[in-house]
């Protein structure tokens, strides 16, 4: 897949090593506003390699990643203000409840109120939890819980490893709708599934990775 012209986000000739193996090999891609981008491949393509290189956890041995037209490392903070990422771990206290989580959390990027934190809560279906510690939850509701905070994140671009596991029918359903709402507004999603993909009235072009 080649570069978008006015892409927000361009990875430009990514190459990546984990170990002796050369997972990336020269990959260029771009997303744009108001787009979603599935990343998909067989186990170890290196799909969550890819995530974790754009959200800032790893970085490429070789090619550079762009923001708005200015390279990442110029200004990271910049680019780490614009990004929420939802990894395979949901990343929460364990015996914290959900609206603790969320109100730690949010808080370390801005203030949110709690009725914020209930209206995101509601629209993951996971309000009627919010007082229960995380560890009691279902894994499909601590799931929802992890989007939350990404919801809550006012992030321009989502970057999504898995977001659908541990979700039933009407979870992936429901969370799919999250998904399409925020590109609709103008918003970006890269995500990994290894399920073929439907968001409601947005146009989901396909990384595909081997």
């Amino acid at each position: 897949m080649t570069e978008t012209r006015s892409a927000a986000l361009e990875a430009r000739n990514l190459h990546l090593w984990r170990g002796d193996r050369h997972v990336l090999r020269g990959l260029c891609f771009g997303a744009s506003d108001g787009e979603a981008l599935h990343v998909r491949g067989p186990n170890g393509t290196g799909k969550t390699t890819l995530l974790r290189t754009l959200a800032g956890f790893l970085w490429p041995e070789e090619g550079e990643l762009y923001w708005m037209g200015e390279r990442v490392e110029r200004d990271r903070d910049r680019y780490c203000a614009a990004l929420a990422y939802l990894g395979h771990e949901n990343a929460m206290k364990a015996d914290l409840t959900p609206r603790e989580n969320l109100r730690y959390m949010s808080g370390v990027r801005h203030p949110t109120s709690v009725d914020a934190i209930d209206a995101a809560l509601q629209r993951l279906a996971v309000y009627g939890q919010r007082d229960l510690p995380f560890r009691s939850l279902s894994a499909g509701q601590r799931r929802r819980v992890a989007m939350a905070r990404v919801l809550l994140a006012r992030a321009r671009l989502w970057l999504l490893d898995e977001p659908f596991t541990n979700l039933d029918v009407g979870g992936v359903r429901e969370l799919s709708a999250v998904i399409a709402d925020h590109v609709r507004a103008g918003g970006i999603a890269i995500l990994t599934a290894h399920a073929d993909l439907e968001l409601p009235g947005v146009a989901l072009r396909r990384l595909e990775l081997s």
